[in-house]
């Protein structure tokens, strides 16, 4: 009987037929004529929804209230952009004063995003949610932010959310913590994180600097108050610098010669001086 395997001596075996299985997704429905996000009709929410209540409605499967779309735009705002300084401003800049295309400027900014720039959000959840689950044992919330702090001195870590090289008083994050009190949406993750902004501040000696609570961390205490999952908290992050990313990508091909050597030191902004909003927009 003549040999059929692939090598002689090894029997060939029929593969067994794998039949195909269907999957699931609850985000999107494509039809004729038809596009349904989360079961909404998209061009219903065209004009009547605004981009950060879209955005919700993609992330958490449903519409915020009033309250919540008016804090997560204000989250969504307090990222945009924070200058040429940025990790990722910076590989977004290097690569677009080589003159590729404006796409991969922007994913090499992406790209830049880690632990200690975006990322911090994430960890900062998760040290919020040991102190919360400190309280839930019988832990007061002052005994319960002392504690994890503690274990940041232990382990000569600045505990996520806390300190800035530039703000001794993060702006963004005072703002985002004013408006969810008046929004009523100062939950235990607030709490806590103004639990820990406290025993810090009784502390600093310890740290041997101040540690205001940062934009970062306000993102995270209040995201997570919303409702979002952890790595959500750095997909907000994600989605609120893009807009800041294409925009230092598109000023550096058009404003810069190619392929210089960028130094931030250098650089010295001659945009608009400060102004206010006008009435209609307060």
């Amino acid at each position: 009987m003549p040999h059929t395997g692939a090598f002689p001596g090894v029997e060939r075996r029929a593969r067994p037929r794998v039949e195909p299985t269907s999957w699931q997704t609850a985000i999107t429905d494509i039809g004729p004529n038809r596009i349904l996000i989360r079961g909404y009709p998209v061009d219903e929410l065209m004009g009547r929804l605004s981009f950060a209540d879209a955005v919700y409605l993609l992330l958490m499967g449903d519409l915020p209230t009033p309250a919540i779309g008016r804090m997560l735009n204000a989250v969504l705002v307090s990222s945009l952009d924070h200058g040429v300084t940025p990790p990722s401003t910076l590989a977004t800049r290097n690569v677009a004063t080589s003159g590729a295309p404006l796409k991969d400027c922007v994913a090499a900014g992406i790209l830049a995003f880690g632990p200690h720039h975006g990322g911090d959000i994430e960890s900062c959840m998760r040290f919020l949610d040991a102190g919360l689950c400190l309280q839930r044992t019988g832990h007061s919330r002052p005994d319960a932010a002392r504690a994890i702090v503690d274990d940041c001195l232990r382990q000569h870590q600045t505990p996520p959310g806390f300190g800035h090289r530039f703000h001794t008083r993060d702006p963004r994050a005072a703002r985002l913590f004013q408006m969810a009190l008046e929004l009523e949406l100062d939950g235990e993750h607030v709490q806590m994180i103004r639990a820990v902004e406290r025993e810090i501040e009784a502390r600093q000696e310890a740290f041997g600097r101040p540690l205001p609570v940062n934009v970062d961390g306000a993102i995270a205490a209040i995201t997570a108050d919303l409702g979002f999952a952890h790595d959500l908290g750095n997909a907000i992050f994600l989605i609120s610098r893009l807009p800041g990313l294409i925009a230092h990508a598109h000023e550096e091909r058009a404003r810069q010669p190619s392929m210089r050597q960028i130094d931030p030191k250098d650089h010295q902004y001659d945009g608009a001086r400060e102004r206010r909003l006008p009435e209609s927009r307060k």
